[in-house]
């Protein structure tokens, strides 16, 4: 399918009746914002000519230096299915560039096209295939969310069961509409918790589709009387929500993770990107688990992945090698929740990956037993680490590690560090519910 240019671009909007254009980015913390202008003005827009206060969106800039402008990317163009056919509103995906004309280095989605080019000068192509998992819950009588689960329905279950299952069709059914090809949906293993998988294409468009699938979710959700949310960990007890980001590499139009002489199927270029993971796991987690919460879920005992290890052959690792060879031989990285920047968390697996073949780093022999099950003594004779523990920890790691720092860039990564620093200082001062009934009347 070709792409849309400017001129395409003008051609839909006249074509579909819309009259309002919401101009889309995201700040570094992966929240979507937007700046809507009416139709007459798609021309400047499409032009560049746009302004809007780069001071007023967080980790971005000063106020003595907020004008930036919009620059639209024309293939992300779409409508709203939504939205009334009289007047229609469409929204186009932006880069973000500096008052000089400069690509803004505080852009996430500049942060992933800078990888990707550094992987297409050796001649590679990522592809990514996420798995977002999110919870559906009740709202109160003021229309404010609670933690109140729709549902008592566990993995794979139906109506009358998964209450939600009409929602999840109406999500499916808008994100089609929105050009996405959705492969499969279905309840989670938590009451409430529903997964649905779309199909994997270059990480750039991908990063896209994740800002907006989680657009997408929440206004369905909302429109049904119900609140979607992609926090990681929303109730103690049940599992929590995840977003395994499946990866692979194509060179000369092949996929370069397989090899049909290996025993495996699994071609260097794969066990090196696997070492480069390996070896940045714990900085990279800073990134693709970015909050407070995002750590109580990377626990034992919820599927979660929590040592450093790889298998073909089972799910105990952070990083699976799923069955299928061929075209679709890919890696399994299963520690990213929806809670994390998908441009951010792409660029610094691809980085991670594409060091590791640039130095041709050897991950240790994969692991094929049940890691839950081992023992302390276990683990450490195998060499198997585990990720950070804490929000803390990770950005510790963050502050180590170079190469993840060189695939953020200076401007994000400072900013980073500082915003995660308070998060963790503001978390760590507060008194929590669970110390209330520890230690109120024992002490």
């Amino acid at each position: 399918m070709a792409k849309l240019t400017n001129d395409d671009v003008r051609n839909l909007a006249k074509d579909l009746g819309v009259k309002f254009v919401r101009l889309q980015f995201t700040d570094i913390f992966g929240i979507l914002k937007n700046v809507a202008i009416t139709v007459e003005q798609l021309d400047k827009a499409l032009d560049g000519e746009l302004m809007f206060d780069g001071s007023s969106i967080e980790g971005f800039v000063r106020i003595e230096e907020s004008d930036m402008y919009l620059r639209p990317d024309p293939a992300t163009f779409a409508t709203f299915p939504w939205k009334p056919q009289e007047g229609a509103v469409a929204r186009l995906i932006c880069d973000i560039y500096d008052h000089d004309g400069k690509p803004f280095a505080g852009d996430p989605r500049f942060v992933l096209k800078r990888a990707i080019q550094e992987a297409a000068e050796m001649g590679y192509t990522m592809n990514v295939g996420p798995e977002a998992e999110f919870f559906l819950f009740h709202v109160d009588s003021e229309g404010k969310p609670t933690t109140i689960t729709h549902d008592k329905a566990g993995y794979f279950d139906l109506t009358p069961v998964d209450l939600g299952e009409n929602a999840r069709r109406d999500m499916v059914l808008t994100l089609e509409q929105m050009g996405f090809e959705i492969e499969a949906s279905h309840h989670e293993v938590a009451p409430g918790q529903h997964e649905i998988d779309f199909k994997f294409a270059e990480a750039l468009d991908i990063a896209d589709k994740v800002v907006t699938f989680k657009f997408v979710v929440r206004t369905i959700a909302q429109r049904h009387g119900l609140h979607a949310t992609f926090m990681p960990k929303p109730v103690f007890g049940l599992s929590g929500s995840g977003m395994h980001m499946n990866q692979s590499l194509m060179k000369n139009g092949k996929n370069a993770f397989y090899d049909p002489a290996a025993a495996d199927g699994l071609g260097q270029d794969c066990i090196y990107y696997v070492g480069g993971l390996m070896k940045h796991a714990r900085a990279i987690s800073a990134i693709v688990n970015p909050t407070v919460n995002s750590y109580k879920r990377l626990v034992s005992g919820y599927e979660a992945p929590v040592y450093v290890a790889w298998s073909a052959r089972n799910r105990s690792p952070l990083i699976r090698i799923p069955a299928k060879r061929g075209e679709s031989t890919r890696i399994e990285l299963r520690n990213p929740d929806p809670a994390c920047n998908p441009y951010l968390a792409m660029a610094v697996c691809l980085k991670a990956g594409i060091e590791g073949i640039k130095n041709r780093i050897m991950p240790p022999a994969p692991c094929n037993r049940n890691i839950y099950e081992m023992t302390p003594a276990e683990r450490e004779q195998l060499g198997i680490g585990s990720l950070p523990e804490n929000l803390h920890e990770a950005v510790q790691e963050l502050k180590k590690d170079k190469v993840i720092q060189e695939a953020l860039g200076e401007h994000i990564f400072g900013r980073f560090i500082e915003a995660k620093e308070i998060e963790w200082d503001r978390y760590r001062v507060q008194v929590h519910p669970w110390e209330i009934e520890e230690y109120l009347t024992k002490f």
